[in-house]
């Protein structure tokens, strides 16, 4: 598989309400998933995958050769402080980025994310485009996977890239 056609650009805050950019994890690998802590079925199935995935990987490659990035596509309701919590508990190695509206606007433009707000019961929902992505050492995009890659798959592909560099 090649090479998204993306910038992979962002300038957002952390969960700890540190700025951040690409630029802020160099050195390492960032795998980047977009969602909110609101999703009810996509979102948390997808980090579920990630996080196990991560599990194997860390064993082979170590933690410190990958970034675990979650950029909120609802940025009204995803404080830092908000995603902090939601990542805590379940999925303590990604890290929550947010930002303006206008931040997370552009990160999703430079990631060719998709996003639609729609009513649900409880105010509105955002069906969002399902895609993880990696960025190598260099913040340079180096792969994608849809939702609908199995764990294993996206686990083998992992370490097969991380290897070398570990």
């Amino acid at each position: 598989m090649s090479a998204p056609p993306i910038r992979a650009t962002y300038t957002l805050v952390d969960h700890d309400d540190r700025a951040v950019t690409e630029a802020s994890y160099r050195g390492r690998w960032q795998l980047v998933q977009f969602g909110f802590t609101g999703c009810r079925v996509v979102c948390p199935r997808a980090l579920a995958k990630l996080s196990g995935v991560l599990d194997e990987v860390d064993a082979v490659a170590g933690a410190d050769a990958l970034v675990p990035l979650y950029i909120t596509v609802d940025p009204e309701r995803d404080s830092p402080e908000v995603l902090k919590a939601f990542l805590a508990g379940s999925h303590p190695r990604f890290t929550g980025l947010t930002g303006t509206t206008a931040q997370v606007e552009a990160a999703k433009s430079s990631f060719r994310i998709f996003t639609r707000r729609r009513a649900a019961p409880e105010g509105y929902d955002v069906a969002h485009t399902a895609i993880t992505y990696l960025l190598d050492p260099e913040g340079r995009p180096a792969r994608h996977w849809a939702d609908t890659v199995d764990g294993p798959v996206l686990r083998d592909d992992l370490i097969g890239l991380l290897e070398p560099a570990g």
